[in-house]
């Protein structure tokens, strides 16, 4: 069960928030203009704050997820986190996208506010 979760957490990191927002917003791949990383800021220099504001938010989102749902449904330590390694190495490695991700640190913000707030903030 716990090599489920991280599978889990690892097609949840696979999907790439900046290429997905970009695409319905009508810019196209944000992985070909600009530092060519489908990241927050890269989003942010090119499309403007409301895409990068979105791409934050569903990176974080798709770290803070697994781990929550894990803890929510009382899985041990090892599985939560699995759940959250496995969200952070698909966003930087996504199946979806031929394995050419984002640097991780939105994405390990929501793991680490998925296992404490205060420990997310910090």
């Amino acid at each position: 069960m716990t090599v489920l979760w991280l599978i889990g957490g690892y097609l949840c990191g696979s999907v790439s928030t900046a290429i997905v927002i970009c695409y319905m917003l009508g810019f196209g791949d944000p992985r070909a203009v600009g530092s060519k990383n489908p990241g927050a800021t890269n989003v942010l220099r090119e499309f403007g704050k409301i895409a990068a504001g979105l791409t934050l938010f569903g990176d974080i989102i798709k770290g803070f997820i697994p781990v929550a749902v894990c803890i929510s449904l009382g899985f041990d330590q090892l599985s939560i986190a699995l759940a959250g390694v496995g969200a952070f190495v698909g966003h930087l490695f996504p199946v979806f996208f031929r394995f050419t991700g984002g640097k991780g640190v939105a994405t390990l913000i929501g793991i680490l506010l998925g296992f404490d707030v205060w420990l997310g903030v910090a």
